[in-house]
């Protein structure tokens, strides 16, 4: 099998895992839509992801600050510092999944770490009751 057929292999596969988890984590249908119309292009999943991203980033900002609104100022400070913690962690882990030698599957997973990992944090904030 030659370079391009494995890579368009491995690029349809992550596709459709990703794809399998975006229910699972709250994924838009803008997101599934836009996967859909990419045709497993490199920048073109990129893209999609990208915007996902900010997506789950509002979702996750919006599920923070109402878990904010309800908590004692002692525990502010508790959440305050495991979402800085989080934070870092979703940085450093997803930049592991960039991989120099990785080619452009490696970016597109990293992109998807961060998508992924945003979204799983707002649902978790999301089901937190104080």
């Amino acid at each position: 099998m030659n370079i391009l057929k494995r890579l368009s292999a491995a690029l349809a596969i992550a596709a459709a895992s990703h794809a399998a988890g975006a229910h699972e984590t709250g994924l838009s249908k803008q997101h599934a839509a836009c996967m859909d119309k990419s045709g497993g292009t490199t920048m073109g999943m990129i893209e999609c992801i990208t915007a996902e991203t900010q997506r789950q980033d509002a979702r996750l900002n919006k599920a923070y600050k109402a878990v904010m609104a309800e908590l004692s100022p002692e525990r502010k400070k508790q959440l305050l510092e495991a979402q800085r913690a989080w934070i870092k962690f979703r940085d450093a882990n997803c930049a592991f999944y960039d991989d120099p030698d990785g080619g452009t599957l490696a970016r597109v997973n990293a992109n998807a770490c961060m998508m992924t990992a945003t979204a799983e944090r707002s649902r978790e904030l999301e089901g937190f009751k104080p």
